[in-house]
């Protein structure tokens, strides 16, 4: 069974994989949407679109972090 998403529980991690964090993103906005929001949104702790932060290195747990403060991510999935 896996553990339901958590923007606070990440801080643990050193790292997410990047197939961690699409998966999370899916279970948000769905898969579709997901990827459309991932080119079009600007994060605003980052000032980047989560393709963009992580184009350039963004460490995925801080993208998911910053995906948690712009959006309202159901607290189950936090």
């Amino acid at each position: 069974m896996r553990a339901p998403a958590d923007c606070g529980g990440w801080g643990r991690l050193p790292s997410v994989r990047l197939m961690d964090f699409w998966e999370r993103m899916d279970e948000v906005f769905g898969p579709a949407y997901a990827r459309s929001w991932a080119h079009d949104v600007v994060l605003t702790p980052l000032g980047v679109t989560v393709d963009d932060a992580i184009a350039t290195g963004v460490d995925t747990k801080d993208i998911w972090r910053a995906v948690c403060a712009t959006t309202e991510v159901p607290g189950v999935l936090r």
